[in-house]
């Protein structure tokens, strides 16, 4: 399977199944999850980058644990409207992954200003500390991806 568009992830991925939701960053992979019926993403955790085949294989394992069937990857678009070299990254990291698992669906979500907006909330309505927040803000980042992507299909 390659990379789907977002709209056609349903007709894909089997009924009743949650999606996973991946914020990439440089150093960590935030990992959410919705609930069965794609109504709700919650965070679920973070991945600390190594090599590209040990992450594949805790992302793997995660999705089993939760018998996900299919990933909303975040897309991080310029503000313009361009793709730069981390859409560019992101995209690569999805080839590499159909390469592991061809029949895994995959979509992208645009992620601008998620990590802006995770952040602000968690200061503003959490009061959490900068140390606190650097180890909540990938995950946080991911689960407002996914429920940004399960809003837009709720609506179509």
């Amino acid at each position: 399977m390659a990379v789907v568009d977002l709209i056609d992830l349903p007709a894909i991925a089997p009924p009743n199944t949650p999606l996973v939701g991946l914020d990439l960053g440089e150093k960590t992979i935030g990992v959410a999850v919705s609930d069965a019926t794609r109504m709700v993403a919650s965070p679920l955790g973070l991945i600390r980058k190594t090599k590209f085949t040990d992450d594949a294989k805790a992302l793997f394992k995660l999705m089993e644990s939760r018998r996900a069937s299919g990933i909303v990857i975040g897309l991080p678009v310029n503000m313009d409207g361009t793709e730069g070299t981390r859409c560019q990254s992101n995209r690569a990291f999805a080839r590499n992954l159909l390469r592991l698992r061809e029949d895994l669906p995959i979509a992208f979500w645009d992620e601008r200003m998620s990590t802006m907006a995770v952040n602000r909330m968690l200061v503003g309505e959490a009061d959490m500390t900068r140390a606190r927040r650097a180890d909540v803000v990938d995950k946080m980042a991911a689960a407002w991806i996914l429920q940004g992507a399960l809003d837009r299909l709720r609506n179509l």
